[in-house]
């Protein structure tokens, strides 16, 4: 830490009456960290979700091209497909999305 941001450390901690550590302390607790996992873990669901969509976009390409009604069957059990991989990257009702501090 830099000695002008010590300093401004002390001032919130002189105006708040409170040691410099509590005040740190205190502000460590409202600040969510990121364990090396947990960012393994977004970068691989922003992966997965990219992957869907591109499959999204590829059905759609699809549909606009082949607009004849028989083919709605399958337009639509691709589109089932894609709506059952994202509820499986959903959290389970209940199950927190947030890290833990």
């Amino acid at each position: 830490m830099s000695p002008s941001e010590w300093a401004a450390w002390q001032r919130k901690a002189e105006r708040a009456g409170l040691p410099v550590s509590e005040l740190l302390r205190r502000a460590m607790q409202r600040t969510r960290t990121w364990t090396a996992e947990d960012s393994a873990a977004a970068r691989e669901l922003a992966r997965a979700v990219g992957r869907i969509g591109a499959n999204l976009n590829q059905i759609a390409r699809w549909a606009n091209r082949h607009r004849r009604a028989g083919d709605a069957l399958e337009v639509l059990a691709q589109l089932s497909a894609i709506e059952q991989a994202l509820a499986a990257l959903r959290p389970a009702p209940g199950e927190s999305q947030e890290p833990e501090p």
